[in-house]
């Protein structure tokens, strides 16, 4: 599809003039071994050879993707420098000398291993034979066979490298025998087309020009699900995010699940997905943190706060004020009676990883325990029982690096003990909010919030507080809290948009002036 005709000497040289006259213009560099190789496929100034990048020097006052398509990349190979100086100039390369250690490494991994088991390939959709075994071509983690999408994009996820050769085990096809670089020489003509598209998809820059000669400073993506029914952003929001960037000189976009292959195209990411250790929010932010990327929710702070019975400890090692709970195991769980005695006969079970107030039940009896143990125990092995403190409302501080940048109280839904009211018919009510400006909260409670953030890392938090009787207390830390128009930026408006926006630019900042 993007074959062209074959290049001439005249083509060429001209080719080689404009990629080491323009290079340092573009943020993305494709680097092979020489013009010829690319023949098949359209002129592209953004093309350089493996010698014209090495020898270009001023090429490490910028901070470019380096697409690294060299035929070798064993060590001390061309391509195997190519990586090894982008990651002395601080460009991004894919693959990364990481990278190219890690396949160097002979390697076996069964079905068990994390990658295989979570995307659960079927191995019998192989493309052909080698090594006695059958083998899968990867272009940017996009696969020949639809039906292998979710085990190319793992794979790509774990080792990101534009082109790869999977080999499975013909006697244990569910193993993994052999993972390599596959170079340009090895694709055929159906190949060629497939790799031209994956690589369009992957960076759209290669072949469209700039808007305008002005280029932004960075590139931000912002990952999202448009099909979330309770997204930590609504649509007006992001489009707040993008009218903002813009304005500051940073280039934003909208990304989802489908668009995670071009993760490394871009200098920063924003997750404004609900996240968890086992969807691709934590993996993505994995994969952007392993780049050296500005990653908000990073994930650590992914893996600290969407696990309570994990913030339990966290809030108990510290002496940070929280509701009394208690840990329940399914093979040993403790009676309702015992629990009663130490959390009231009321209490609140929690499955470890719920949001959005789902996962949490309330419960004042012995039968109504018993029940809910049986349904919410085939989420999860571990619950978590905590004494029930009634309030009106709970506060919401959003933090950004150790400060107080907005304050929300949400208020129960009405009828209701929480905030979220779920329905049998699957409808979602909540209760109404009051945003207040930081400096008009007591300081003591911005002041908790900041410091319990603190504790977590200098990400973007949601600090729940509730205050009763019994003092003020932190319910939970959210990694990825609500910024929804009309409501957390109720009192700032768009200056919330550019607080959390300048965060980004400023940690970006830093990294290049280093």
């Amino acid at each position: 599809m993007l074959h062209s005709d074959e290049a001439s000497p005249t083509d060429t040289a001209q080719q080689q003039t404009a990629a080491s006259d323009n290079s340092t213009n573009h943020s993305v560099l494709i680097v092979i071994d020489s013009y010829e190789q690319w023949a098949p496929y359209f002129t592209s100034e953004s093309v350089i050879t493996a010698d014209a990048y090495l020898q270009n020097h001023s090429l490490s006052k910028y901070t470019p993707l380096i697409i690294n398509l060299c035929s070798s990349m064993s060590y001390q190979s061309e391509g195997y420098y190519c990586s090894l100086l982008a990651h002395a100039r601080k460009h991004r390369a894919l693959p990364s000398i990481e990278t190219l250690n890690q396949l160097d490494n002979e390697m076996v991994f069964t079905a068990n291993h994390p990658t295989l088991r979570h995307c659960g390939c079927q191995s019998t959709m192989i493309a052909g034979l080698e090594n006695d075994g059958y083998f899968l071509d990867l272009f940017f983690g996009k696969t020949e066979d639809p039906k292998m999408e979710k085990f190319g994009r793992a794979i790509f996820e774990q080792y990101p490298a534009p082109l790869l050769r999977v080999t499975l085990s013909n006697s244990q096809p569910s193993q993994v025998i052999n993972i390599r670089n596959l170079s340009l020489d090895e694709l055929n003509d159906s190949q060629q087309d497939l790799f031209a598209d994956a690589l369009d998809n992957f960076s759209k820059k290669v072949w469209r020009r700039p808007r305008s000669r002005k280029s932004s400073r960075y590139d931000l993506a912002i990952f999202h699900n448009p099909e979330e029914n309770m997204p930590p952003s609504d649509k007006q929001a992001l489009n707040l995010f993008l009218r903002e960037a813009k304005k500051m000189d940073l280039n934003a976009e909208l990304i989802t699940e489908k668009d995670s292959s071009r993760i490394l195209e871009f200098d920063a990411l924003f997750i404004r997905q609900t996240t968890s250790v086992d969807n691709i929010t934590y993996r993505l932010a994995q994969t952007a943190e392993q780049a050296d990327m500005v990653v908000i929710d990073d994930p650590s702070s992914i893996i600290l706060c969407t696990n309570k019975v994990y913030l339990k400890e966290i809030l108990d090692s510290k002496s940070i004020a929280s509701p009394h709970s208690k840990l329940i195991f399914r093979k040993n769980p403790l009676s309702f009676n015992e629990l009663a005695k130490e959390l009231g006969n009321t209490m609140v079970l929690k499955v470890p990883d719920g949001s959005f107030s789902v996962g949490i039940d309330k419960v004042g009896n012995e039968t109504v325990y018993m029940e809910k143990l049986e349904t919410l125990f085939k989420q999860s092995s571990i619950l978590l029982a905590q004494e029930f403190v009634p309030t009106e409302y709970d506060w919401r501080i959003g933090v950004l690096n150790g400060e107080a940048i907005f304050a929300c109280k949400y208020y129960m839904a009405h009828g209701h003990w929480q905030i979220y009211r779920h329905t049998a018919s699957g409808h979602t009510r909540s209760g109404k909010f009051e945003t207040m400006p930081v400096h008009h909260v007591p300081r003591r409670i911005t002041k908790l919030a900041e410091k319990v953030a603190g504790s977590i890392g200098k990400g973007l938090y949601g600090v729940d507080l509730k205050e009763s009787d019994k003092g003020l207390m932190v319910i939970e830390i959210n990694d990825n809290p609500s910024i929804d128009h009309g409501v957390e930026d109720k009192i700032l408006g768009s200056e919330l948009y550019r607080i959390i926006l300048r965060e980004f630019i400023k940690r970006l900042d830093t990294k290049r002036n280093k």
